[in-house]
């Protein structure tokens, strides 16, 4: 039996097994390939697209001991589904413990999804007692708002929705707006060097400070993960105000990502954050990008929405986010 399985019985010729590595990318990546259409897939999307067998090989090395927190579930020797698990702390010290699985769909509705879950549960509570997180710990699960099947799984299961991600697209960098305002004056923008790193790093992690469900960011990882080719700042004499932080897509070249624009609280409603998008927007197009996309909270407070589609953008799929008590 896998470690942390409960023991479902799933129908014959089904069964669980630990992930084994690179042999298992492309069955996984077929897995994929084989949810898409039924799940109305958006297969650039930023959030949650449709990954190629090297993505999935990143994805997989990023996670810790990947043989126990990772399964596959087969079916007469052919892999039709798997599931993941990984964690972080949010900003107010939750541990967030967040399983994702995929079936394919000839194979759901026979209980092996709910077998799926019931394995990642498992493995969860056996994880929060090894990390001494339990007064703490929570188990996360996400679907898009398309993915009926497992909407409905989640549900039954217990789990309720806390919050959702929008994905926005820009169709074409060829015919952006032009600007319709000046910056205050003393203001001026320009692209954001290695001693502006903290500033850049500050400046994003302070917009989330009233924001839930935020994952902590330290300044050793924006460092660790940083392309700067694309992020423009604005800058009120010495002091940053605000930063568009923007990238091309390592596996979709001609797809340019908005990751984070981010203007401070004091400087909002003067125009500073049209102006970076417009800027950073610009860079990806001079960078080989043809197209854009971002995302953003559908409970934003500060009416993201329409600067994004006043710049073009239209909305997407919706990524929802769901949470279920320890028991």
């Amino acid at each position: 039996m896998l470690d942390g399985m409960p023991g479902q019985d799933l129908p014959v010729g089904f069964g669980f097994r630990p992930y084994r590595g690179d042999e298992d990318h492309g069955p996984m990546a077929a897995v994929r390939l084989g949810c898409a259409e039924r799940d109305r897939v958006d297969t650039h999307s930023v959030v949650e697209g449709l990954p190629a067998a090297p993505e999935i090989a990143e994805v997989s090395a990023k996670l810790e001991e990947p043989s126990k927190n990772q399964i596959l579930v087969v079916h007469d020797g052919s892999v039709v589904g798997y599931s993941t698990i990984r964690w972080w702390q949010e900003r107010d010290d939750t541990w967030l413990y967040l399983h994702r699985g995929y079936l394919l769909p000839e194979h759901r509705r026979q209980g092996i999804g709910s077998a799926m879950l019931s394995w990642a549960e498992e493995r969860i509570r056996q994880l929060v007692v090894q990390h001494g997180t339990v007064r703490t710990a929570v188990i996360g699960a996400n679907a898009m708002a398309s993915e009926q099947d497992s909407t409905a799984l989640l549900l039954a299961a217990g789990y309720r929705r806390v919050f959702s991600l929008v994905e926005l697209k820009l169709g074409t960098l060829q015919q952006l707006p032009e600007l319709d305002s000046e910056l205050p004056a003393g203001m001026r923008t320009g692209p954001i060097g290695t001693s502006d790193y903290r500033a850049a790093w500050r400046t994003v992690v302070d917009s989330y400070a009233n924001t839930g469900f935020t994952q902590k960011w330290t300044f050793q990882e924006f460092v660790d993960t940083a392309d700067p080719a694309c992020w423009r700042a604005a800058w009120n004499g010495q002091d940053m105000v605000g930063v568009a932080l923007c990238s091309i897509r390592r596996h979709h070249h001609t797809v340019g990502e908005v990751e984070e624009l981010s203007v401070r609280t004091d400087q909002r409603r003067l125009g500073i954050g049209r102006l970076l998008l417009l800027d950073g927007l610009r860079s990806l197009r001079e960078q080989g990008a043809t197209t854009a996309r971002l995302f953003t909270g559908t409970a934003n407070p500060h009416r993201s929405y329409d600067l994004y589609e006043s710049a073009g953008f239209r909305r997407q799929n919706e990524y929802v986010r769901y949470r279920k008590p320890l028991a």
